[in-house]
């Protein structure tokens, strides 16, 4: 609290992917006041933290929402008494019902408030909704542009269906929850695996060709590794093929041989 007492500059968003744009309006300011909603992130909950060196606060939206502008405004007097400047994009929107807007802020505050014009890169306008978009396309390379970083995913490591260490190639089987996953298919990636980056090769999707439930899972290329527990990470380099059923678990495991090759190319 004492902290949050000292901040004279803030800005306020719901920041999902700390991606290019939002650097812009971070790097102006003490904190980041996080509009925190549910599920679908680029980057979810205080994980946001991990990509910027502001102090994170972070509102749910599922409290706020119900406050005019003028009570979202008087929270924000309240929680951050030294407050001076707010620091928001051109097309923020707050209180109920999205009411208020970045010129309904200059009104309300009595600081300085600050309006952000849209950030373009290759004359693509950088949102977090265009990378998502890019995401279910699998277009990895663009994703990663916008986002400024390789795109990364977190997941716990679950029992799999046994069948890639018998008949196909040994993979950690991930549950991964809350992000925006990629097109279902096969991904140059690296793993994050007790600290190390280990170059791999990664599936999402559902296992057409054998039970057909949805599956995430990484091979790790040139490594053998023992058994896997806990949290994991995956970051997402380019994209090799999509998801397709094959007649036989030849034809797969002739396949999946073809794929490694291509990540290691990707990854060499």
């Amino acid at each position: 609290m004492q902290i949050k007492n000292e901040l004279r500059s803030i800005a306020i968003g719901s920041f999902d992917g700390i991606h290019i744009a939002h650097r812009t309006l971070i790097d102006k300011v003490d904190a980041l006041v996080i509009i925190e909603r549910n599920g679908g992130y680029l980057t979810p909950g205080y994980k946001r933290s991990l990509y910027t060196s502001k102090i994170c606060c972070f509102y749910h939206f599922d409290v706020i929402k119900t406050l005019t502008p003028e009570d979202f405004v008087h929270k924000l007097q309240v929680d951050f008494p030294s407050l001076e400047t707010i620091i928001v994009g051109y097309d923020f929107h707050f209180g109920k019902n999205k009411a208020g807007n970045a010129e309904r802020l200059e009104a309300l505050f009595d600081g300085e408030v600050v309006i952000v014009d849209e950030v373009s890169f290759e004359g693509i306008p950088v949102h977090s909704r265009t990378i998502k978009a890019y995401l279910r396309e699998g277009n990895i390379t663009m994703a990663n542009k916008l986002l400024g970083r390789i795109y990364c995913i977190k997941g716990e490591v679950v029992q799999g269906q046994g069948l890639g260490k018998k008949e196909l190639v040994p993979t950690i089987n991930l549950n991964v929850n809350e992000y925006q996953l990629p097109l279902e298919g096969v991904y140059a990636t690296r793993t994050r695996i007790e600290g190390e980056w280990l170059n791999s090769v990664s599936f999402l999707g559902h296992r057409v060709t054998t039970d057909d439930s949805f599956a995430v899972e990484t091979h790790i290329l040139d490594k053998e590794i023992g058994e896997v527990r806990g949290e994991i990470a995956l970051e997402f380099v380019d994209f090799i093929r999509e998801n397709q059923k094959f007649d036989s678990l030849d034809t797969l495991k002739k396949q999946i041989q073809n794929d490694i090759g291509s990540a290691k190319k990707i990854l060499s």
